[in-house]
């Protein structure tokens, strides 16, 4: 191992964010058949428009379209290397949830968050509350998912 400066991936630390600023995460993700099979059995959603390809071409959608607990786990994923990797404490809740649009094996999907606001934590010293404003947009810039998050982040001088 070289002798020079180490650096490790981390998030951002509460008093390095900027409230009122958007982050653009990279890379986006394609999604795949795989993904959708997977994480819809994995969590025994047996819902027909997930898994049922003849079935699901007689709706309105005119095939199967991939699970929204996965699009949105996608949308927060696709943040916490930028944002929270190492440096959150706690996520303290998610609402405003919406998916607009749907999501079909084979889209590429990029994530963006606007930093609604931030406070310091009235409970707990040297960290602070953040609301994270996530939209996830298509290969089309279709918005097809949303989400308001809550977190508690360290400072960075704060206990690790």
């Amino acid at each position: 191992m070289g002798e020079g400066r180490r650096v490790v991936q981390r998030g951002l630390y509460f008093d390095e964010i900027d409230e009122g600023a958007t982050y653009l995460h990279a890379p986006g993700r394609t999604v795949t058949e795989a993904d959708n099979v997977i994480f819809t059995t994995m969590t025994m959603n047996t819902q027909s428009l997930h898994l049922d390809a003849a079935w699901a071409e007689g709706t309105e959608f005119g095939g199967r379209l991939v699970n929204s607990m996965f699009t949105l786990s996608l949308l927060v994923g696709l943040s916490v290397a930028q944002l929270t990797q190492g440096t959150i404490v706690a996520n303290l809740g998610l609402d405003e949830v919406g998916f607009p649009a749907p999501v079909r094996v084979g889209d590429t999907l990029y994530a963006e968050t606007l930093i609604a606001g931030k406070r310091p934590s009235a409970s707990r010293p040297r960290q602070g509350v953040v609301t994270f404003l996530h939209t996830m947009r298509n290969q089309h810039h279709i918005i097809v998912a949303r989400a308001r998050r809550t977190t508690l982040l360290a400072h960075s001088e704060g206990p690790r």
